[in-house]
């Protein structure tokens, strides 16, 4: 009797363990960083794709924007979106803090051009991939390409600086360029090869469309759907070229772990 009750109390015991560790797992929050280093292939654009993703299936997030002039989360996805200095550590920390904070909550980070050297400035100087190793979160980065040279250079400066310490997904953004032969025959491409990186495509998005979309600093969902907030001029064809191409982009993201 006596020994069946010490092994049901263990039973217990290391269910509890159990759920303690499932609890943990399910609340470790992701931090995304959409970057590129690279002005012009379109960072922005992969980052507001990811914001409708998640608005559209329920996974709630923050959002953080570093371009000062142009901030594109601001812009379009304002009610999810706070602006963040990327050369001031004090707004740097607000995103690790609110990561922290708010478990429950995914936080994407859209990287202005030319934010890479502060970005590991602060990484290093605050231990912050320790501290969220501690924490319990972790860092994706979202490296944009175009077709060219300049794409695959920065992202060879990318895996240089941190290696496996970061998870990486690769976006090939055929809205700025349909060969990434440079890319699929660069060493980097087997670099990452067995690595657990993800290597998605952003299909072209016919251009008279994207630009209706900017101008009218609407959402995608707007964009593709009826309402009064629709963007002036959007036929009903152009709409479902929107619906397709977001079909086609969401499919890409499932492959990621958001």
């Amino acid at each position: 009797m006596l020994r069946a009750l010490v092994l049901r109390r263990n039973t217990v015991a290391r269910l509890l363990m159990v759920l303690r560790d499932l609890n943990f797992n399910l609340t470790m929050n992701k931090i995304h960083l959409i970057g590129g280093e690279k002005g012009g292939v379109g960072k922005s654009v992969v980052a507001r794709v990811v914001a409708q993703y998640m608005i559209d299936k329920n996974i709630p997030f923050l959002g953080f924007d570093t371009d000062r002039s142009h901030g594109s989360l601001l812009r379009f996805y304002a009610d999810y979106a706070s602006p963040v200095v990327v050369d001031s550590y004090e707004s740097l920390d607000a995103i690790v803090e609110a990561a922290s904070e708010q478990p429950d909550k995914r936080v994407l980070v859209d990287l202005a051009a030319q934010t890479h050297e502060p970005l590991v400035k602060w990484m290093d100087d605050s231990g912050v991939l320790e501290a969220t190793a501690e924490l319990g979160v972790t860092f994706t980065y979202w490296h944009v390409m175009d077709s060219g040279k300049d794409s695959v250079d920065l992202l060879k400066k990318l895996l240089d600086r941190f290696g496996a310490r970061l998870n990486y997904v690769i976006v090939l953004n055929q809205l700025r360029g349909d060969n990434f032969d440079l890319f699929n025959q660069s060493g980097e491409r087997e670099r990452l090869l067995g690595s657990g990186t993800r290597i998605i495509t952003l299909k072209r998005l016919h251009e008279p469309v994207i630009n209706k979309i900017d101008a009218g600093s609407t959402s995608f969902w707007a964009a593709k759907n009826r309402s009064v907030t629709e963007v002036k001029g959007l036929g009903l064809l152009e709409r479902q070229r929107v619906k397709l191409w977001l079909r086609s982009a969401y499919e890409q993201i499932e492959l990621v772990e958001i």
